[in-house]
């Protein structure tokens, strides 16, 4: 079955990927012609996945072409941040997106704060013939002090999954598959695609 990712993140295309049976054939955005970055104008994570699904099922009716496509948005939620920068993650240092000044600046927005509880939230839109399906996860967790560990993207050299003492960035790949929000997200989706098949 062909499913079209509407992302054009390697590191996002390639976990996924990864979590996916064999059955499913997984393409992004440059797979199908799409390099426009896709609006992102949502106020919440919701309403983004949806959007950037959108978008893509547009494109690909343009092109009279039928297949299956989903989006994910996710978000970082600091408790202490009132909840920031949940929807803005991507760009909360500003634009153009940029993962060290990100995770910069959300170390020096807690400099002073102890309490660092948080969580990562995905939310995943499936437009699957004609009918639009959500499927949500995540995970809590902690921000360090400090960037630690060299693998992942985004804040995963900041966030301290719940039961962990290492980031999502000091543990790999193969642990954080097994418990991310994106992870808990996409196996809702996969038991779904199952049944469809």
């Amino acid at each position: 079955m062909k499913l079209i990712f509407a992302s054009a993140n390697k590191n996002k295309i390639n976990e996924i990927k990864t979590l996916l049976p064999q059955e499913f054939d997984l393409l992004g955005l440059e797979d199908i012609g799409i390099t426009d970055e896709i609006p992102e104008t949502g106020t919440t994570i919701k309403q983004n996945a949806l959007l950037k699904a959108q978008y893509v099922l547009d494109f690909l009716n343009e092109k009279k072409q039928n297949f299956s496509v989903f989006s994910d948005d996710s978000g970082l939620e600091v408790l202490s941040l009132n909840n920031s920068p949940g929807v803005y993650s991507a760009r909360y240092a500003g634009i153009p997106k940029n993962d060290e000044a990100n995770n910069k600046k959300l170390l020096e927005e807690l400099k002073l704060v102890t309490n660092r509880k948080a969580r990562f939230v995905t939310v995943i839109t499936l437009i699957i013939n004609g009918e639009i399906h959500y499927f949500e996860g995540e995970v809590n967790g902690t921000i360090s002090y400090e960037e630690r560990g060299k693998t992942g993207f985004g804040y995963d050299p900041l966030f301290i999954p719940q039961g962990y003492r290492s980031t999502f960035a000091e543990l790999g790949a193969e642990v954080k598959n097994a418990i991310s929000h994106r992870a808990n997200a996409v196996n809702l989706l996969i038991d779904f695609l199952k049944k469809q098949n």
